[in-house]
């Protein structure tokens, strides 16, 4: 029997629930078309990052200025479209839309943004180059004299502002962090947001003890980094009025299936393709269909099966899991408490 593995996200009808999430793969047409052909059932762009669409605005103001008192003789060597021509942004959007053209799923785009400012505008310009949807990928290091409610009102603020931008879906990737991170994903889903992509990866350094600097950089995701995620999409599933997308930690088909059991419409994966290859996504996606047979399950019926009820209080869940866990290892570590 062939499982079906049709499913929607963002409103968007796609063919599996397994979607390359933003990553290098991305960065040439050859790389879209690849994770296409392996069977995604959709396409993340890799991120346009606020910091660089405000960069360029701020080089073509100079330009401007700089040649505003030029002769009119010599207006036909007015450099503003030659110069913005081969910008980030530009490159960008020539990219998405050739992807788009290339391959016959939903190719979406994404924005990294930390506040609300022009680079706004640049959403309507993916739409126009033919992205499916958007994704919002806020990425804002708080300042430690903000409050908690200062922090939230200002990704709200920026879903709001990227929703009257554009006609286009939008889902919003956000960090888990908030001191009540399931009221937050409520709000955003109140703010507009189509959907909620859970988690992002907060980038945190390490030290060398024996050069005594501080090193940064971007690891691939692992297992543990799942648990959160897998957490609050339980949680929550059931009571919001977006699509949940998971993220993080996706290494093998099981894993894909732990976060659908959870309640994800659809589960994303960077790392696991990064490491194996684009052709790794048929494997997942085959390996999805494999245990939906075996259990005699569509997706839809797998889909939240162990989610919490959305007639349970999701605390008092919680806290029961919490309590048997702690019993439970008892019988290996002796007392936690």
């Amino acid at each position: 029997m062939s499982v079906d593995l049709s499913t929607n996200y963002l409103g968007l009808p796609l063919r599996n629930p397994i979607v390359a999430s933003a990553g290098p793969i991305q960065q040439t047409t050859d790389g879209v078309k690849a994770l296409a052909d392996a069977g995604v059932g959709a396409v993340v762009m890799y991120s346009l990052f606020e910091e660089q669409v405000r960069h360029e605005e701020a080089r073509m103001a100079e330009v401007e200025l700089e040649y505003m008192n030029s002769f009119a003789e010599s207006l036909s060597f007015f450099p503003t479209v030659a110069s913005n021509a081969g910008g980030i942004t530009e490159k960008y959007l020539r990219h998405l839309e050739a992807s788009v053209k290339a391959v016959d799923v939903p190719v979406i785009g994404s924005l990294n943004a930390a506040g609300v400012g022009n680079w706004v505008k640049t959403a309507h310009r993916m739409q126009d180059a033919g992205a499916a949807a958007l994704e919002c990928n806020i990425y804002a290091v708080p300042d430690i004299g903000m409050s908690g409610p200062e922090i939230e009102d200002r990704h709200i603020e920026i879903v709001s502002a990227v929703k009257d931008a554009i006609d286009i879906p939008v889902a919003v990737k956000v960090l888990p962090f908030f001191s009540a991170p399931g009221n937050m994903m409520l709000r955003l889903a109140a703010a507009g947001a189509d959907g909620l992509v859970m988690f992002n990866r907060f980038l945190q350094p390490d030290i060398d003890i024996e050069t005594l600097g501080v090193e940064s950089g971007v690891w691939l995701s692992n297992k543990v980094e799942q648990r959160t995620a897998l957490t609050w999409i339980a949680a929550i599933s059931k009571q919001v009025d977006a699509s949940i997308a998971a993220t993080s930690g996706v290494a093998t088909p099981e894993d894909a299936i732990k976060y659908i059991l959870a309640g994800a419409d659809v589960v994303m994966s960077t790392s696991a393709l990064v490491r194996n290859g684009a052709d790794y996504a048929t494997e997942i996606i085959d390996g999805l269909s494999s245990y939906l047979e075996r259990k005699q399950l569509s997706l839809e019926q797998a889909r939240g099966l162990l989610a919490v009820p959305d007639d349970a209080s999701a605390a008092e869940y919680e806290r029961n899991g919490y309590v048997s866990a702690l019993e439970k290892a008892k019988t290996t570590y002796g007392s936690l408490r």
